[in-house]
């Protein structure tokens, strides 16, 4: 008996370890933020020309006289993420050291694009220092993201607590998911207001066709709203705007996902941005500014929706958040802005934030777009477990 048990010890087999995949969220979270850099580095995107220069003229000239350090910690911090995406994109296929350059050789080959498109553009200056300070930052960023992969990709908490809350289909939604918080940044005509897009393309169409044109107005027929049809509107536009979203966090959400609190911390967190970013952008006294009583009415109007929407069959609920989706975004292109609003974006003065400022509307625009491609894609339609 001995001899058979030492027989059977043996040729026990150790149990293959789980094989490592590849991260579909860090590789969406790279696309998404490359380009939020793009938006940044080109916005406007107006006035292009050519200075009869080559593009790499820059590279050449002398390091610009007048910098700030608020401008070189700003262009270092801005590429820092896309080295530790891009990493974490390789990972586990191509790790450390090569992982590293790769990482290092894309924030160069982004940045010295981004600059050289930047000499086409009158209102924007290439600067040789702007290209070794982003690309500093790729290299910060690649050190850390090869550095924190394996613990953050393999053995991380929230990997565990992400395989347990979220169905195997969430990994791009997660990512439209956070960033709803960051595209309650840019000032907005109403609360959740996000994909503003009329007001952006009758700029580019008055300035190509050299004549004023508001497709808004064009589309409402001249008609004005009162005051209390403005207060309705917000309502309207915040609870469709906030259920829309919830709703839509709660088709990736499991059964035994702590459901409430997720979509309670997840609304909170946009309320947070949405002030602290108003307190930034304007004054701290402003900082609640948007909580009017429009607003106010559409957080409890939204509220008292998903109290009852929560219970719904899963199909249900996405089909009700691609509805509510879609009415927000045309209300909110069909209405126009609040002359209250309007007076106060007159005290906003861009400066210094104007790259951050093109991406937080970027991603302002984007948002409802992604959220209804998730939505509608066929990947994401599965039953919950």
């Amino acid at each position: 008996m001995a001899s058979d048990a030492a027989a059977e010890k043996v040729t026990e087999t150790p149990s293959p370890a789980p094989t490592l995949q590849a991260s579909v969220f860090a590789r969406g979270g790279l696309l998404a933020y490359l380009l939020l850099i793009i938006y940044a580095s080109l916005y406007p995107f107006n006035g292009w020309q050519s200075m009869g220069l080559p593009l790499e003229t820059y590279l050449l000239a002398g390091m610009p006289r007048y910098w700030t350090g608020f401008d070189l910690a700003i262009n270092i911090l801005g590429y820092i993420p896309l080295g530790i995406l891009t990493v974490y994109a390789l990972y586990p296929r191509i790790r450390w050291a090569t992982a590293i350059l790769l990482a290092l050789f894309f924030g160069v080959f982004v940045s010295g694009a981004m600059e050289a498109s930047q000499t086409l553009l009158p209102n924007r200056v290439a600067s040789n220092l702007d290209f070794l300070t982003n690309s500093l930052g790729a290299l910060i960023g690649a050190v850390i993201g090869s550095k924190t992969s394996h613990f953050v990709l393999e053995r991380s908490r929230l990997r565990h607590l992400r395989q347990r809350w979220f169905t195997t289909q969430a990994s791009r939604g997660l990512i439209i998911f956070a960033l709803w918080p960051l595209a309650q940044i840019y000032p907005q005509s109403y609360l959740f207001g996000n994909g503003q897009i009329l007001p952006i393309l009758s700029e580019w169409l008055s300035a190509w066709l050299a004549n004023p044109i508001d497709l808004g107005g064009f589309l409402r027929d001249g008609a004005q709203l009162t005051a209390e049809q403005y207060w309705i509107a917000e309502a309207v536009i915040t609870a469709c705007s906030m259920s829309g979203a919830l709703l839509a966090l709660l088709c990736v959400l499991r059964t035994k996902a702590p459901r409430v609190i997720l979509l309670l911390a997840l609304l909170l967190a946009a309320l947070a941005v949405k002030a602290l970013a108003t307190a930034l952008l304007f004054s701290p006294e402003n900082a609640f500014s948007w909580l009017t009583p429009g607003s106010q009415g559409g957080l409890l109007l939204g509220l008292g929706f998903l109290a009852g929407a929560i219970f719904m069959p899963h199909p249900s609920q996405r089909r009700t958040a691609i509805v509510l989706l879609i009415a927000a975004f045309i209300i909110v292109n069909l209405v126009p802005a609040n002359p209250y609003f309007i007076a106060t974006l007159e005290t906003w003065v861009q400066g210094k934030f104007l790259n951050f400022n093109g991406a937080a509307q970027f991603l302002s625009l984007l948002w409802p777009f992604s959220a209804l491609w998730f939505l509608l894609h066929a990947t994401h339609r599965v039953k919950r477990k």
